[in-house]
Formats: C-alpha cells, structure tokens, sequence
C-alpha cells in the first residue's frame, strides 16, 4: 500500500525512556512522530496489563518543520518480564497501526509488537563491538613444532589420517577429506597477529572450537578442559586473552555441549581408553548414561544421525554437573581466572535436549544462561540457529544469536539471488525490508542490537564467492553489515578480498602475502570500521527506512542529535533519488559523504542525488 501516511516511533532511549512513577511504578515514556498536517483525531498506545489490551490516549507535543511529535506513558509489565505495546492512530472513519513491521491498516499481531524487557538485557558493550571470527588452523602458523604431522593420527578408527599441508595449499572438495586436513594455525598465530587485527579495527574475537579434538573444525571435542595441543596449551590462551583484555578488546569462545566425539573418553568408539570403560560396547560403562543408547545394544543418537557425533544425555544429572551445574563446570571454569573469556557462543544450541530430538530445550539453554551469568553476569550468550531463532531471543535464554534468518538471509536475496540453501531467491527493496522489519520485530530492540550479523561464516559459502568475486556488490553488502542494526561480525580474510565455496574451500588458508602492500578491500573495511566505531548513531541507534523501491534503498540510524544516512544503489545503472529528509527532522542541512567528503544540500525537507551503478554512500549531517 503506498498510500500510508507517515508515522514513526524508534526504540533507542530518545523515544523510550523507564522512569518511576509517584507510587514508584515503572513506567515507559514513549514517543511518536507524525506529518504534521496529516488529520489525526487521537493516538492511543496498545498496551496489555494483565494481559487484557488497554489503550492510553497519547498528547500533542511540539511541531518542528513538519513533524508532529506525540507523547504517552504506558505501566511496564509486573506479571512478566517483557511489555508489548503498539500505536492506534484514529483518522475519523479509519485507523491506522504503527508497529515493528511498519504501518498498516489493522490491528497487528502480537509478535510485531514493540518490546521492552525490564529483567533480562544483554551486556551494553556488545553494541559498540566489531567481531572478528577466526578458524584457527586456518588463520596463522606461530608455532610449527606442534602442527599435526601427515599419518600422525585416524580420525575414525583406522580410517581417516591426518593430512599435514603447506601454508595456502588448496583444501580437498567438499565431502572428501576437509576434516582431517592440517595446516598449522594455532594459538600463538593468533596472538602474533593482534597488532594486525587491531590495525584493522576489530574489537572481538570469536574463535571457532580450540578444544581438544580429533579433527580441524574441533565440533567433535574429546576433551573440553583443555586446548588443543595442536593448538597451544591453556597457558598460552591465557597470555593471550590478558594481552586482548589489556587491547581492550574481548573474546567469545564456541562451545559444543549437544555433543562429543566417539573418542572422547566417555564414548570410547575405538577402544584407545585403559583407565576406564567408554559407553559404547560396554553397558556397564559409568559413562553409559552420558549418551542416548537404545538399551544394552550399541544403537545410539547422533547429531542428525551422524555416528561420529553421539548426543549427550541432558537428563543425567552427572552431565548437568560437567558441563554447566556444577561449581567446576565448564561454562564456568572459561569464564574464571585464568582466562576469563567474555563470552560463549553454544554451537547448534536449539538442538540439545533430553532423548531423540529437543525436549527440554528451553530448559537447558536457560540453564547454560544461568550458569555462565552466575560466574560473570556482564558475559555474552550468543546462540547458533541457522533459521528464525524468535523464540531463543526474548532475553531469558539467549543474549542474540547468530543473525543468519534476519540478517544474512535476506542480504543473500537481494545482492546475491540465493537463499540459504543456495537455490536461486532475488528480491526487490521493498521485500528485503519488509523480512528486515519482521525478523527483528519479533525481539525486544536491546536484543536486535546484540544479533551477530555476518555476511558468511565457517558453514556458508563466502559472500565475495556467491556473488562471482564482483567486489563493487561486496562493498555494498559490507556496507549493511557495518550501517543495519545489530553487531558486525567479519569472517577471517573477508577484508583481503578472501574467496570459497562451499565448506571446506570457506576455510582456506589466510593469505598472509596480501597484507604485504595496500589492500583496496582492506582498505574500505577498516573505513567501515572507523566509521562505526566513531558513531553512536550506528552503534545503538533506531533505525528508520526513508527509501526502499526496485534495487534501491536508504535508512537512518540516529541516537540524540547525531545521523547516520545509508543509501545503497544495487542497480548496474545510475539512479537519481530523492529521499523525504523531512522524516528524520532535516529541513534544510547540508550532509556529507563519510568517505569523500562531497556534500549534498537537503532543501525542504528533500535531499536528491544521483548514484552511479553499484553505489554507496554513508552520509552525516555536516555540524
């Protein structure tokens, strides 16, 4: 419908504040915006105590330009933690909805609601990170001496060996042997090359597995308090994590607790153990019930029925100790002194639980929450779903999640004409704003802004691969990434133009003789960087679309008096826009590239500039 008329209302601390009443209440102070001569007779805010709907006449506040503001104070939830609430907008004989989704003509449903969690909110430091994700065999050789040797070991029984490969050498065809192929990337590699991802910009490092297990990837862990030897000792991580905390930059480590390899010493597939009796081929195991057996048979669970990979059994108060009850569990201990890492990521989280399949699930992620939080309540919980993660995301089991549904979903359609699953998906502007607004709409706003937003990771295809190495719509992409809301999170090599296709080419070696001279790629990356890191506005700001139709788009980001202005141009050809400036309170300013520094004049409320084919730009008011 492009009739609509325009109302807006965004969720950082300029439109909703929690202050005290005089009975010492809760409240949200809330406000919206308005064209000011559009014919409104009322404006109600939708709330739900007790769960029965209230509406809450909203006043008149003051007109600048052509924005009507609007204000109301609506009682924050008692009976749960989260308050939902939306706007009524009564125009005589019609009513309009303004909600997460946008505006419409009826009353929403409730999940595009606007949401406010009064008890469980992320660490605030997430929203001004820029995470790094790094493969570790993959990232840098430090120490050569513990690289895994060709024949060293099996993966699988007799079957299986080691493969030691030289530096950049290229990696075997999916399905073959990308499990047991060896590089040499370790600990010491990484911490060699801080000074070089602090030039860069990062601010976070997430690690994929540095447990002790038997293949590269380590999501088959054989033993969870220890680094891998291949990898380094828990004393070098150590060093390494005081030398980050004294960056001032953090650390999120992945967990793999749904889980284990058939040689950890609990399962024991292979016979290798002497002190102890692993649970498979022996009922009488004190492992047995660690796992999911059918009876005294060797018939077991796997992680989506691979047998390599036997799933823990969550109903065993023993494995509840291990891994997150007990005052020496693992979730706790990474978090302590000696290493005092700052977050978990909890690999393919919404698939543990107790028996075949997830029952319980919400149970244990809780629980992992709770128990990483009992040891450093400022930690992050950050959960792996490949698809819509909504019911993860209310704030009492995960902090955000690993954005793919609400972030790099949608970014794939629209500059790359695939889905997730790699089948051809192109989408217009308009769309790739709409599945934008729907999945985030879903979550309260501190959590949108916690969400893990990458455009590729260790199991996808990467991005710059996708799009045919067309580095013009990989700008644009990295564009969103470092502008939309959420958390930037950067796959290793990404900013030296890194190319591979599906899983184990995405894991190639980093190719260190790139960084030697200028990068164009690396470049740009480290501008975006800058960029976010210098501004508030794109750190923790509401967003508010101000274009979106064929390949093109604009929104803001905006937090007190400062904003920040993306427009992208997806088209191969040049576009002339004009963009309603007026909606976010420009009336006549002068803006300015953050790259080029070329300016634009707003004149009454509209800016219009021309893009050149694959174009874009981030755009400031100039003070």
């Amino acid at each position: 419908m492009t009739n609509k008329p325009f109302f807006y209302h965004g969720q950082d601390p300029n439109w909703v504040t929690v202050r005290d009443n005089n009975n010492s209440e809760q409240q949200l102070h809330l406000t919206l915006v308005s064209e000011a001569d559009t014919l409104i007779s009322t404006i109600f805010v939708r709330c739900d105590p007790d769960n029965e709907e209230e509406l809450i006449e909203m006043t008149r506040g003051e007109t600048l330009n052509r924005l009507q503001y609007w204000h109301a104070a609506i009682p924050v939830n008692e009976d749960q933690p989260i308050t939902h609430y939306c706007f009524k907008i009564m125009q005589n004989s019609r009513q309009w909805w303004l909600h997460g989704n946008g505006v419409s003509p009826r009353v929403p449903g409730r999940e595009a609601h606007f949401k406010y969690n009064r008890v469980h909110q992320p660490p605030a430091w997430m929203q001004s990170q820029v995470f790094y994700q790094i493969f570790p065999d993959r990232f840098h050789n430090g120490d050569p001496s513990i690289s895994v040797k060709t024949d060293e070991y099996c993966l699988r029984g007799n079957e299986r060996p080691t493969i030691a490969l030289p530096w950049g050498h290229p990696v075997s065809e999916h399905g073959q042997n990308g499990p047991n192929e060896f590089f040499g990337g370790d600990i010491k590699g990484i911490h060699d090359k801080l000074d070089y991802l602090q030039d860069l910009g990062v601010t976070a490092l997430y690690l994929n597995p540095i447990f002790t297990a038997p293949s590269n990837h380590k999501y088959d862990t054989t033993d969870y308090r220890n680094i891998d030897p291949h990898l380094g000792t828990n004393a070098q991580f150590a060093d390494m994590v005081a030398d980050l905390h004294q960056r001032d930059m953090k650390i999120m480590l992945d967990a793999v607790y749904n889980h284990t390899s058939v040689d950890h010493p609990w399962f024991d597939r292979y016979g290798r153990q002497t002190e102890h009796k692993g649970a498979f081929n022996h009922p009488d195991s004190p492992y047995r019930d660690f796992y999911q057996f059918t009876g005294d048979t060797n018939d077991y669970i796997g992680w989506k029925g691979i047998d390599s990979l036997p799933k823990l059994n969550f109903s065993n108060p023993e494995v509840q100790d291990y891994i997150y009850a007990g005052d020496d569990a693992v979730i706790k201990s990474w978090l302590r002194p000696p290493y005092n890492i700052d977050g978990w990521r909890f690999d393919v989280i919404h698939m543990l639980g107790e028996g075949k399949g997830a029952k319980n699930n919400a149970h244990y992620v809780k629980a992992f929450r709770e128990s990483a939080k009992s040891v450093n309540p400022d930690c992050f919980i950050l959960g792996e779903h490949f698809f819509e993660a909504t019911s993860w995301l209310h704030g009492d089991q995960e902090d955000g999640a690993m954005n793919y549904y609400g972030f790099a979903h949608p970014l794939r359609a629209f500059f790359a004409h695939q889905d997730i699953s790699y089948h051809n998906c192109q989408i217009d502007a308009e769309v790739l704003v709409e599945w934008l607004n729907e999945a985030r709409s879903k979550v309260p706003w501190l959590n949108q802004l916690s969400q893990l937003n990458q455009l590729d990771s260790h199991d996808t295809m990467r991005f710059l691969t996708l799009l045919d190495g067309d580095t013009d719509t990989m700008k644009l992409a990295l564009l969103m990434l470092f502008t939309y809301v959420g958390t930037p999170c950067v796959y290793y090599g990404t900013e030296v133009a890194l190319e591979g296709g599906q899983d184990p080419d995405n894991r190639r070696c980093f190719p260190w003789e790139r960084t030697e001279t200028a990068h164009p790629m690396f470049d740009y990356v480290q501008q975006l960087i800058k960029q976010r890191k210098q501004s508030k506005a794109l750190q923790s700001g509401s967003i508010q679309w101000l274009y979106a139709e064929h390949q093109q788009l604009a929104f803001a980001r905006s937090y007190g008096d400062e904003q920040q202005i993306c427009i992208i141009n997806n088209s191969q050809y040049a576009k002339t826009l004009s963009i309603p400036m007026w909606q976010i309170g420009l009336h006549n300013a002068n803006v300015v590239d953050g790259f080029t520094r070329d300016e634009w004049e707003v004149k009454d409320g509209i800016l219009t500039l021309t893009l050149a084919g694959k174009e874009g730009m981030l755009l400031s008011v100039r003070a």
